[in-house]
């Protein structure tokens, strides 16, 4: 099983007004291939700074983060971009999909940063969209879906270029209970199929589908286990 994550010592300090405050404290982390990972932790734990720095959205004060055996913690902003379009797939809380283009445009819209042509875009978005049982909704826009199909929306755009690894942030946090159990439903799915998955999560059932969960405190992890859970 290779590895996905390496984090050594990662460090991440911020400086508000002259005082010095430390969010991440020399964190260690591995995260292999096929891993379904919670990140859980109270408000102010660094979970939300971890998850940035894992996306490359963000990078630490301190260590080294290895993505794919890759050393991105040094990488410039454009060296960054390129690798979130490339290597990970984001899921968020609010679906952020554009308002005004249909389902299959909106999934498609990562392709076009990768040069692919527009044919090629739209039959990869489309395959997407199917992988979420959503196909049949292509030509719709976002107001025409219910939230649970937008999510799914959101989902196929983040796996329409293969990542390395999907990251998700409170991607239930919107939506009612049967609809966050279609959705984790679908998440375990994608984990049977050999997608590296780590979600952040403030929500007990939730981390319990997982098959890890790592816990934050302080900037730190306080526990690292496994759940018995079925494959």
């Amino acid at each position: 099983m290779s590895q996905v994550i390496k984090l050594e010592a990662i460090g991440k300090r911020y400086l508000m007004g002259d005082q010095a405050v430390d969010v991440l404290n020399g964190l260690d982390l591995i995260v292999n291939t096929n891993e379904f990972v919670a990140l859980t932790g109270p408000s102010g734990s660094g979970k939300s700074t971890l998850m940035n720095i894992l996306g490359c959205l963000d990078k630490p004060t301190a260590g080294q983060y290895l993505l794919s055996g890759e050393d991105v913690s040094q990488f410039d902003e454009n060296r960054l971009a390129q690798v979130r379009n490339q290597h990970i797939g984001f899921i968020f809380q609010s679906f952020n999909l554009m308002p005004r283009m249909t389902a299959l445009d909106n999934v498609a819209q990562p392709l076009i940063f990768s040069g692919i042509p527009l044919k090629e875009r739209k039959r990869r978005a489309l395959e997407a969209l199917k992988h979420v049982e959503l196909d049949d909704r292509a030509d719709h826009i976002p107001a025409q879906l219910s939230g649970g199909q937008r999510q799914r929306v959101a989902i196929a755009r983040a796996l329409v270029t293969k990542p390395d690894i999907l990251l998700a942030d409170e991607p239930t946090g919107n939506l009612d209970s049967k609809t966050t159990d279609a959705i984790m439903n679908l998440f375990e799915a994608l984990h049977q199929e050999g997608q590296t998955i780590v979600i952040v999560t403030h929500e007990s059932e939730i981390a319990g589908r997982c098959k890890r969960v790592i816990d934050l405190r302080d900037g730190v992890i306080a526990s690292d286990s496994f759940n018995e859970v079925s494959a």
